[in-house]
Parts: C-alpha cells; sequence; structure tokens
C-alpha cells in the first residue's frame, strides 16, 4: 500500500495564563511517538508540559490498546478474532455507536465493516492485480453493519466478519486527547491528526485557521475539522485503487472527489462523515447526508 498523505499527531496547546496575558515561549517538544501507526508529536507550552504530554502519550497507547488494527491484543482485533467481545471497553462501544449514526445518516455509506474488503484489496494490490468479482463477493459475503450487535456485556457479530476503525479513530483518539488536556485545566488548543480539533481560540485571540489540502481555509473554534481524500492514500504503486471502498460494491471510491472537508462538533463525527462524503455521487448528497446529523457542515469539497 502506498501512502501519498503522511498523517501526523500534533497538539498544540498554550496555559491559561499564557493565552490571558498574551505571552508566547517558545513551544518544548516533549514527545515523539506513534499514533495508529502514524508519527506523532506533543508540543505544549506549560511549566509542566512534560508530565501533561506524557499522561497523553499514555492515553493514545491506551486506546491504541483498543483501536489498533496492527496490534494483535487489541480489543478491536480481538473482536476481529473471535466475532464476540465479552466486557468490551466502553470507549469501543461509544465509537462503534457514533459510526453506526454515521452509516445511517448515510446511507450505508460508511461502514466499518468493509475489512475483509480492505484486506482483500491490499493483499491483490501487492501482487499486482486487483479482486476478481467472486473474491469481492465473498469478502462481503460475512455479514452486514445490521448484524452487529453492540451490548456493555458483549459485541457480537457474524463469524467471518471484521471491523476497521480507521474512518473514525483517529478523530476519536483527538477529541480524547483534547479532553484530557481540558481537564488539565490547558484551553487554547490545537490538535492535528490528520483531522483537527480545536479548543478555545489562538492565544493572543482569534480562531484557528487551518489550511485545507484543497485549497482555502477554515477558521475553528471549539470545533472540529476532517479531511478525506478518497486518493490520499493508494492501494496500489501506480494510484489506481483508493483505500475509501464503497460497502455497497466493494469497489473503491469513483473518482468523483480530490478532497472533502467537514466540520463537526467533534473530530469523530467530522472524520466519519468526511469519509463517507467521498463516497457520494454530488455535492446534493453530501448536503443530504450531513441534513440528518446536527451542526455538521461541509466547508469543502473539491472535484476530481
Amino acid at each position: 500500500m502506498t501512502l501519498n498523505r503522511r498523517r501526523f499527531l500534533t497538539i498544540s496547546a498554550a496555559a491559561v495564563g499564557l493565552a490571558a496575558s498574551g505571552a508566547r515561549a517558545a513551544p518544548t517538544r516533549v514527545w515523539t511517538g506513534v499514533a495508529l501507526g502514524a508519527r506523532a508529536s506533543i508540543w505544549l507550552d506549560h511549566p509542566d508540559a512534560e508530565a501533561i504530554a506524557a499522561r497523553a502519550a499514555a492515553e493514545i497507547s491506551r486506546l491504541e490498546g483498543i483501536f489498533s488494527l496492527y496490534r494483535t491484543d487489541s480489543a478491536l482485533s480481538r473482536l476481529n478474532a473471535d466475532a464476540a467481545l465479552a466486557s468490551p471497553p466502553a470507549e469501543l462501544l461509544e465509537c462503534l455507536t457514533l459510526a453506526g449514526t454515521v452509516h445511517r445518516a448515510s446511507g450505508g455509506a460508511f461502514d466499518p465493516t468493509v475489512q475483509p474488503l480492505w484486506a482483500l484489496w491490499a493483499e491483490r494490490a501487492s501482487a499486482g492485480a486487483r479482486p476478481e468479482a467472486a473474491e469481492l463477493a465473498a469478502a462481503r459475503a460475512p455479514g452486514a453493519w445490521s448484524s452487529l450487535r453492540l451490548e456493555a456485556e458483549q459485541i457480537a457479530m457474524a463469524p467471518g466478519m471484521a471491523l476497521t476503525l480507521n474512518g473514525i479513530a483517529q478523530g476519536y483518539i483527538a477529541d480524547r486527547v483534547a479532553a484530557l488536556l481540558e481537564a488539565e485545566g490547558l484551553t487554547d488548543i490545537l490538535i492535528d491528526t490528520g483531522e483537527h480539533r480545536a479548543l478555545g481560540q489562538m492565544p493572543g485571540g482569534g480562531s484557528w485557521p487551518v489550511r485545507l489540502a484543497q485549497g482555502g481555509s477554515v477558521a475553528l473554534r471549539n470545533r472540529a475539522l476532517a479531511t478525506s481524500a478518497p486518493f490520499g492514500t493508494v492501494f496500489d504503486s501506480e494510484g489506481r485503487f483508493g483505500h475509501i471502498l464503497d460497502p455497497r460494491t466493494g469497489e473503491p471510491a469513483a473518482p468523483v472527489w480530490r478532497a472533502v472537508s467537514i466540520t463537526a462538533p467533534s473530530a469523530a463525527l467530522a472524520d466519519a462523515l468526511s469519509t463517507a462524503a467521498c463516497l457520494m455521487p454530488d455535492r446534493a448528497a453530501i448536503d443530504g447526508m450531513l441534513a440528518g446529523v446536527k451542526d455538521a457542515i461541509c466547508e469543502s469539497a473539491a472535484p476530481a
């Protein structure tokens, strides 16, 4: 699989006193690592920056233990392996519940049950081929979102099903880290996981100006922004097969959009909605999807 867009987790924050005075010390980089397979860094302007960053890093690691597809011991990997997970983490239930909301609003376009399809495309593309129609049908056969059972005691699904939360978990982690930093008494925070979550304003005043890859910018304050690009990540070296798969066909998203940017109250919601928007045939369909979601706005839909 080829990555055309490198994703980073960057957290910039100013303490309440610094923001109030307008003073800005040079940000101190206190932690670097990995979050869901992406390079991650945290910068904080705060007397206790190192300790706060360590707690944020620990939270990221804890959430990876829930959502990672690369860790065989993660809650998600265990669910995929066994088709059931007893006493699931509350975060996994919350994220899947939100995924269900976007699944319904998008008419099924956003569907975490595409993981078998995703694995099939990755395997075939690495060999220089594409899946056959029968293989796509077999990967879609085990079950659909409607067969997933979400309960506090257990998550269960049909044998052969598998989930990916790559279209929502990055944003969810941004939300959780934002909540942790806010609980530390920090304000004026911008978190960038490839998706953006802003708390408060820029130190010294004004909304955070976030530049869009497709041109233009969006002013963020106490809001989130996510951008999805069907060909931002591709399965093959030639760049023919984008990574956003349509669960209804098993095929990559049609080349309608170069990138779609959505703002919403949370980064998880914006992340999932921007993913689904890439599977919409036109702007009217995107707006129709967002009409069923409170306070979500399409800021940009750049044609391919």
